[in-house]
């Protein structure tokens, strides 16, 4: 259940980075407002989370998924440009999530 958790975590948190955007720098309340509550659920599942995976782990895959989930949102919503070295970080980002998932027993 732990790793559901963690990916709604994960959503609530890109819902809640994505606001934060929106918000354009705390000037507009309401997505001012929407920041904060997709911050508090994603920290409050984060908090479940961690009661069962190594917080390194759990924080590993909260930070990488997020990464790449920041990019694409930025990409898709705000038509950022996406260079090769983006790409790059980002595949090395994924791939160190990748072999400290290998290397837990967190199963």
């Amino acid at each position: 259940m732990a790793w559901i958790y963690l990916l709604g975590a994960i959503a609530f948190e890109l819902f809640a980075t994505t606001a934060l955007k929106l918000s354009d720098g705390f000037t507009k309340l309401w997505w001012t407002l929407v920041m904060a509550v997709g911050y508090g659920f994603a920290f409050y599942l984060l908090s479940l989370v961690v009661k069962t995976i190594p917080l390194g782990l759990a924080y590993a895959v909260w930070s990488g998924i997020g990464t790449l989930g920041a990019i694409l949102v930025s990409i898709w919503l705000f038509k950022a440009d996406a260079s090769l070295l983006v790409w790059i970080g980002a595949a090395l980002v994924i791939g160190g999530v990748v072999l400290m998932n290998l290397g837990s027993n967190a199963h």
